[in-house]
């Protein structure tokens, strides 16, 4: 069972099987050398033959077998090392290469539990399949040749004898790797689905003690849990009735072997010490193989993640263009422009939009009418996308991703902070940045103050900034952003469920910000939204109205509606507070 484009992809490993190969076929022969020398000292002393000498040259024999096999074991186990060695590490680069060439859009296409499991789990399998299972498979064939090209010379019937029956095994490992393979993929899907399911259990569980809803979910995994435990308990019991049935062939061919020797000597057609040889060695006919029908299961659970993984490194990938955008302000327009997430819910119904260079507009609509939508088309999160989109008079289509990148930023309201410290964060934005510089866009955003309180550029942020609160977490999020200087911000909810202070702060700056950039805004609370350029409102995936503030609130639409409740609400509710 060897899998052609998985050898072709870690081709430098070869040379190392070779080398743990020829590794065991040495130590083979010094253990046949050591059980000739054996059976001749035997077959000495029952005729009363032997002398000083043959001890002496028998010991001698037995000491440099020992040492050459030490060597060999120690030497095939660095080869077996050094061939898989490498292999995590080129699988797992392989596998990050492209999840890059898939772009800021791969969700579309994989989980990233799925990801992460076939890049832990799956390639801790290959790695026994390089490192133990392809030396063992082409070494269980060179050793019974190797026996029989000896053996022959002893007892031509029982050598025969023993490589007829070494096929057995082979074919034993065949029917079981057809039903193998079906039942490993079954338990592959199960698995990761369970990595799904406990992944986003995880990443949910604030909200699932919130509302009382972890027991639920509890008893839903305990399910998924048991179809698991189901599943390899089947994997299991197929790996130890394959295990019984090459003990039986292996055993069974040796003691075949054994009992035509032993007819033959019998007969007077071989030697004791012929004979001796045969019934230790027949066993080693089978051992290979047998040996390689323990790898077997490893190397078949191998087999069922390497195809997860082909499956990943074959994803198509979008097609993206080879143009670079104008290093100036840059405009972006929106003709005509749809977009599904599924065959039959249409999010985006011919939208036409236009945001001109260095103009601050803004995106408004209740929520799920597809405002995130456009801001992930932009950002290149979001492909399918039909109708015609340009930046800066290039065709979005035609766009290098990594050059779009340098020009568009996007900010959501749960962008991530990595764990690590505040310069560390930043430096991911311009990693050549001077201390200066990032301490300047802290301080726009108000959060040099608390910084210095702390450990400065240095303070620690824990997993997704958890030590900081949201509107400090959305602060920095924004200050990195500052500091990548780009030409085009998209603030998706930027100013969203974080505390007043915050949101009037994060408000300034992007108001600051769009004097001199191309900004687009998209915002639940339209009283952030009255200084814009230039408002959209969505509604069911279409433009509604477009205008100035001004100029919505004279035509007396669907925005001036949502803009009073909102006004309204928000005076009853400082009323409120006031009378409290």
């Amino acid at each position: 069972m060897i899998k052609t484009r998985l050898v072709g992809l870690l081709s430098h490993a070869k040379k190392y099987i070779v080398y743990t190969i020829l590794w065991q076929w040495v130590a083979l022969l010094s253990q046949v050398l050591a059980v000739f020398s054996i059976a001749d000292l035997l077959e000495r002393v029952i005729y009363q033959s032997v002398t000083a000498a043959v001890v002496e040259r028998t010991i001698i024999t037995l000491i440099l077998v020992v040492i050459v096999r030490f060597s060999c074991e120690r030497m095939g186990a660095r080869s077996s090392y050094l061939a898989c060695v490498d292999v995590k590490r080129i699988l797992r680069e392989k596998i990050y290469e492209k999840m890059l060439k898939l772009g800021a859009s791969y969700k579309e296409q994989v989980s990233s539990s799925e990801v992460v499991q076939v890049s832990t789990e799956g390639v801790e399998q290959l790695e026994t399949y390089f490192g133990k299972y392809l030396p063992q498979l082409f070494y269980s064939l060179i050793a019974p040749l190797t026996l029989f090209a000896i053996l022959c010379r002893v007892s031509i019937k029982a050598s025969v004898v023993l490589l007829i029956c070494v096929p057995l095994i082979p074919i034993s490992i065949v029917v079981v790797q057809k039903i193998a393979k079906k039942l490993l993929n079954k338990y592959w899907s199960i698995y990761t689905g369970l990595g799904d399911s406990f992944l986003e259990n995880l990443q949910g569980l604030t909200t699932l003690k919130i509302y009382q809803a972890d027991q639920q979910k509890a008893d839903e995994m305990d399910v998924e849990s048991q179809n698991f435990r189901r599943i390899t308990m089947k994997v299991l019991t197929m790996q130890l009735n394959s295990t019984s049935v090459m003990d039986i062939v292996a055993y069974g061919g040796a003691a075949v072997g054994m009992a035509v020797a032993l007819s033959e000597f019998l007969k007077g057609n071989i030697s004791i010490s012929g004979t001796i040889c045969i019934v230790l060695l027949a066993s080693e006919f089978f051992l290979p193989l047998r040996l390689l029908g323990s790898f077997f299961h490893i190397a078949m659970n191998g087999m069922a993640a390497s195809d997860k993984i082909f499956k990943i490194l074959d994803l198509p990938e979008p097609q993206t263009g080879d143009k670079n955008l104008p290093d100036d302000s840059l405009d972006i327009s929106f003709k005509n422009v749809h977009f599904a997430y599924e065959e039959n819910r249409e999010i985006l119904k011919g939208i036409d939009l236009y945001l001109p260079a260095g103009s601050f507009v803004s995106l408004v609509g209740e929520s799920g009418c597809g405002k995130s939508t456009i801001a992930g088309i932009i950002s290149a999160k979001n492909r399918g996308f039909t109708g015609e989109i340009t930046i800066g008079g290039v065709s979005l289509s035609e766009v290098n991703e990594s050059d779009l990148m340098k020009h568009v930023v996007l900010v959501r309201h749960n962008s991530y902070l990595f764990k690590g410290t505040v310069e560390e964060n930043l430096r991911m934005a311009k990693p050549d940045a001077t201390e200066e510089e990032m301490k300047a866009v802290l301080k726009k955003v108000n959060l040099l103050g608390f910084l210095q309180t702390q450990d400065g550029l240095q303070t620690k942020l824990l997993e997704k900034a958890s030590n900081l609160s949201g509107g400090q977490c959305q602060r920095l999020v924004i200050a990195r952003a500052l500091l990548y200087d780009a030409a085009v911000y998209i603030f998706d909810e930027a100013a969203s469920n974080i505390d007043v202070e915050s949101e009037e702060l994060i408000m300034d700056v992007i108001h600051e910000l769009a004097k001199n950039k191309t900004v687009l805004l998209i915002s639940h609370r339209l009283a952030n939204v009255v200084e814009s350029d230039q408002i959209y409102f969505l509604k069911n995936g279409e433009i509604q109205e477009h205008g100035k503030h001004e100029e919505l609130m004279q035509k007396d639409g669907e925005y001036r509606h949502l803009y009073e409740s909102q006004m309204a609400l928000e005076n009853y509710g400082r009323q409120v507070n006031r009378d409290v």
